[in-house]
């Protein structure tokens, strides 16, 4: 998808950039400063990795079969995909002329739009963007030398962008891949493509930073390198000639460059393209949870220390997570002994791991590092969320505690009902908790690091808080649980 920036368009400009030396000039009872030398002494020239790199970058163009006199379902919301990634656009002469209503007609090809791509192997593997051959019923790859090959998909994975394709052709020119973990920030790449049909078209950049978090599973690479409506699929090129990357998507306002350019790293591609080669589809792990992020107040307020590791807000009914011990307010720190950062780490390393290995979760839970033992499963759909709890109107009367709390019991049933052991239902909320998010309805259940049962308990643990510190309570609401932190009322 586009991704829509609320700043204004970026313009960029890259001049050479010319470090002068500088020597400082001491008395001479002191040493001469060494002489600094520049970091960079110019613009690269970037003609013979082009030669060398550019007959293996292709051009594609994708078709769909349609009965005449009938439109193509959602075809506005074709046009705006079409627009925006790839330059092209449905044709609309001869439409309507079928028989009347639109029913019957004989079958024509109608262009869906045109990307890029390039060749990883001589005998016609190539990678592009799933998004640039979804939905067609015929692909062409033409090279640079002209050649058209009609291509078959192999596969195509929605969730990294990723799509596998394959030519009945053998001696071809194809690129290598490089190591996108070992790019660096400033270095220089250069992509080749399709932007608005105009083929092997070549832009250059640098990297601008790494592992952006625009999706799941994608840590994506950001450039300044011009990317428009074509470029789609195309490579990510450095200095060596190396693949480090496919160019996916843009932040743009417009539909068009704006100098912000997103790639799929070429390590995830090429796992992906792996599984696509072997199965035609992408078999990634699950856990069975939904995480959040830990905020450095939450992380005070349980004893962690510094932010780190993934809230775990919802475990899934019957599970891998839920089966192995995994609760609601858990903080995942590592999982198989690799440090969880952010929530951003954890999607990527189980969906890494293999289907029905075991894997080694540990987790901070009430002031204790614990070790639970998980079965990794496939990743599926996600569930809808269930219905909301309904609160009581507060008693008469009834005054807040120090949170600005007004809370209730939760009978039995329907405790059973949302699977849950213990907590206060929120009737009220006002003050610092109403601030904080809080709302009627909600489900409280856990202070700190103590757990809740009922209302008298919840009363005394709040009033036994530091009115100069605040606490991290854990609050359920629909299927997702969070910390949030309330400060006391003094």
């Amino acid at each position: 998808m586009t991704r829509q920036s609320k700043h204004r368009p970026l313009r960029v400009f890259l001049p050479a950039l010319l470090v002068a030396a500088s020597c400082a000039f001491l008395p001479h009872t002191a040493l001469a400063a060494p002489v600094q030398t520049p970091v960079v002494t110019g613009l690269p020239d970037f003609s013979d990795l082009i030669d060398k790199v550019g007959p293996a970058v292709v051009n594609i163009r994708t078709t769909e079969r349609v009965q005449r006199g009938q439109g193509i379902p959602g075809e506005e919301e074709m046009q705006e995909f079409l627009r925006r990634f790839f330059g092209g656009q449905i044709p609309r002469g001869g439409r309507g002329q079928g028989r009347p209503g639109g029913q019957g007609g004989a079958e024509e090809q109608v262009t869906r739009g045109v990307g890029s791509g390039f060749i990883i192997s001589a005998d016609g593997f190539v990678l592009t963007n799933a998004h640039v051959v979804e939905g067609a019923d015929e692909v062409t790859v033409t090279l640079t030398d002209r050649r058209e090959f009609k291509a078959k998909v192999l596969g195509a994975d929605r969730r990294s962008d990723v799509a596998l394709l394959k030519l009945s052709a053998g001696n071809l020119p194809y690129l290598r891949t490089g190591d996108s973990s070992k790019i660096r920030v400033g270095e220089w790449v250069v992509a080749i493509g399709s932007p608005f049909g105009l083929d092997n078209t070549v832009t250059s950049g640098i990297i601008s930073a790494k592992s952006r978090d625009t999706g799941e599973y994608l840590p994506l690479i950001q450039s300044d390198v011009a990317v428009n409506p074509g470029n789609s699929g195309g490579p990510l090129i450095n200095m060596r000639g190396e693949v480090i990357g496919i160019n996916s998507q843009i932040a743009t306002l417009s539909g068009a460059y704006n100098g912000i350019s997103f790639a799929v790293p070429i390590d995830e591609v090429m796992r992906v393209a792996e599984q696509l080669k072997t199965t035609g589809k992408v078999t990634r792990g699950r856990l069975g949870v939904q995480i959040s992020e830990v905020t450095r107040d939450v992380a005070e307020s349980l004893g962690l220390g510094k932010a780190r590791g993934a809230e775990v807000s919802m475990v899934e009914a019957g599970g891998p997570a839920e089966k192995g011990g995994i609760k609601v307010g858990d903080i995942i720190l590592k999982f198989n002994g690799q440090p969880i950062e952010t929530t951003r780490d954890l999607p990527r390393l189980v969906g890494a791991t293999k289907v029905g290995s075991r894997a080694t979760v540990t987790v901070w839970r009430r002031g204790a590092q614990l070790e639970v033992p998980v079965t990794i499963v496939e990743l599926q759909e996600e569930r809808s969320p269930t219905a909301r709890a309904t609160p009581k109107k507060p008693a008469p009367g009834a005054a807040p505690n120090a949170l600005g709390l007004v809370v209730s019991d939760i009978p039995a049933a329907a405790r059973a009902e949302a699977g849950i052991d213990g907590g206060v239902l929120v009737e009220n909320a006002e003050g610092s908790a109403a601030t904080a998010g809080i709302r009627p309805g909600d489900i409280i259940s856990q202070v700190g690091n103590s757990p809740v049962s009922n209302v008298a308990q919840f009363n005394g643990l709040v009033a036994k808080l530091d009115p100069k510190k605040p606490v991290a309570l854990l609050v359920r609401r629909d299927d997702v649980t969070q910390y949030v932190v309330v400060k006391p009322r003094q």
